[in-house]
C-alpha cells in the first residue's frame, strides 16, 4: 500500500479530498474521495500508464456523453502535475467480479433477466450516444449494494480505450506476452470473436458479445467459451456450451434469458442484436424486483422443507423446489433469498446457497 499514488487527506485539483483507498484494476487506481466543493462523495480515478495521459482524456470527455441510470456517471476531468484524474459517481456497493468470486458464483434466473435488463439498457444508452466500451467485463459492473444487488451500472468507459490499446499490444505480441498481461486475461472470456485478431474491430457488436457472455456466466457460473487461452478457438467458432438442466419453475425464465444470450453471442457481428433489439428483448422477460436478503437455513425436514433465519427479521419458510442450483442444502449453510409473503410464515422463493 506504500506505493499507492495518493493517502488519506490529500487534496487533488483543490477540490476532491481523498478519504481512502478503494481498489486498484489493471488500468487504474480508485479511491473514495470528498468533492469538497458539492459536499458529495465521488470515486477518484487515475490511470497507472503515464504514457497514456492524453488517450485517458479523450475517453474521459467521450464517458462524460453518457447520461443513464445504469452507468456510473463520469462528473469531472482534471490535470494536476503530471497526472490526470477522472472523477466518476461513486456506487456504495461491490463489482461483479467480486460478488462471483466472494458471494455466489451463481445467480437465479429471474435475477440474472432483471440484471441483464438494466445492463441492456445501459449499454443502448452509451451506444446512442456514439461510445463503445470494449472492455465490458464482471469487474467492470457495479452493483449498488453490493451482494444485494439492488441495481447495476456499467464503469470504467473512461479507461477501457487504455485497456483496448494494452490488449491489442499484447494479442501482436503473441502468446507470452497475453499471459503475462492480466488485463488481457481478465478481458479474453468477453472478447468477442472479431475483436481476439485485433482490437481495431471492436465496435458497438462487440460489447453485445461481451454483455452476452457476462450474462451467460451470472446465469451458469460458467464461461461460456472456458478461460484462458485455450478458450479461443471456442469463441472463434461461437460454440456456447448448453445450460445444465434446473427444476421445473426456473426453466421457462432460463430458456428465455438462454435465448436471447446466444442472440448476442453470434459470430458475424452483423447478425447480432444491437443495443435496442437487446432492450426489446429482455423487455419479455417477466421477473421480480423484490430485494435479496441472506440468512442462515436452521431447520431442513426431510430435504423437503424446512426454515430461513435471516441476518435480520423473523424465521422464513421455503421449499426444496425453490432452491435454485445442484447445491445440497443443510442446516447452517447460509443463503441468499427473496421473500414473499405467505400465510403464517413468509416464503422465500429463490433460495440460493452462497459461500
Amino acid at each position: 500500500m506504500s506505493d499507492l499514488l495518493h493517502k488519506q487527506g490529500d487534496l487533488v485539483g483543490d477540490r476532491y479530498q481523498i478519504q481512502g483507498y478503494l481498489g486498484a484494476g489493471g488500468m487504474q487506481e480508485v479511491y473514495l474521495a470528498l468533492d469538497t466543493l458539492l459536499s458529495r462523495q465521488v470515486a477518484l480515478k487515475a490511470p497507472k500508464n503515464k504514457s497514456a495521459e492524453k488517450r485517458f482524456q479523450r475517453s474521459a470527455v467521450v464517458s462524460a456523453r453518457i447520461n443513464h441510470t445504469n452507468v456510473a456517471k463520469t462528473l469531472d476531468y482534471l490535470e494536476e502535475g503530471k497526472r490526470s484524474y477522472l472523477i466518476e459517481e461513486y456506487i456504495n456497493g461491490a463489482d461483479l467480479g467480486q460478488i462471483l468470486r466472494d458471494t455466489t458464483p451463481i445467480l437465479d434466473p429471474l435475477l440474472v433477466a432483471r440484471l441483464f435488463h438494466h445492463l441492456a439498457k445501459g449499454l443502448a444508452a452509451s451506444h446512442h450516444a456514439d461510445v463503445v466500451h470494449r472492455d465490458l467485463k464482471p469487474s467492470n459492473i457495479m452493483a449498488s449494494g453490493g451482494k444485494y444487488l439492488t441495481d447495476v451500472k456499467i464503469t470504467d468507459f473512461g479507461i477501457a480505450k487504455l485497456a483496448a490499446e494494452e490488449i491489442d499490444e499484447a494479442v501482436k505480441a503473441g502468446d507470452s506476452s497475453i499471459t503475462a498481461s492480466q488485463t488481457v486475461i481478465g478481458a479474453l472470456p468477453y472478447m468477442a470473436p472479431e475483436v481476439i485478431g485485433s482490437i481495431a474491430s471492436a465496435d458497438k457488436p462487440a460489447d453485445i458479445w461481451s454483455l452476452g457472455a457476462l450474462a451467460y456466466e451470472l446465469l451458469s457460473g460458467n464461461k461460456p467459451f472456458g478461460a484462458g487461452l485455450k478458450a479461443v478457438p471456442a469463441i472463434l467458432e461461437g460454440k456456447v456450451a448448453p445450460l445444465a438442466s434446473t427444476q421445473r419453475q426456473f426453466q421457462t425464465t432460463m430458456q428465455d434469458v438462454f435465448e436471447v444470450i446466444k442472440k448476442c453471442l453470434v459470430v458475424d457481428p452483423k447478425e447480432r442484436l444491437n443495443a435496442d433489439e437487446l432492450v426489446n428483448a429482455c423487455e419479455k422477460f417477466c421477473y421480480p424486483i423484490t430485494d435479496r436478503e441472506f440468512g442462515v437455513v436452521n431447520k431442513f425436514d426431510n430435504n423437503s422443507w424446512g426454515f430461513i433465519q435471516p441476518d435480520q427479521g423473523k424465521s422464513i419458510f421455503f421449499h426444496v423446489e425453490s432452491i435454485f442450483g445442484k447445491a445440497r442444502l443443510k442446516v447452517g449453510d447460509r443463503v441468499s433469498f427473496a421473500r414473499h409473503a405467505g400465510g403464517g410464515s413468509d416464503r422465500a422463493f429463490p433460495v440460493i446457497k452462497v459461500i
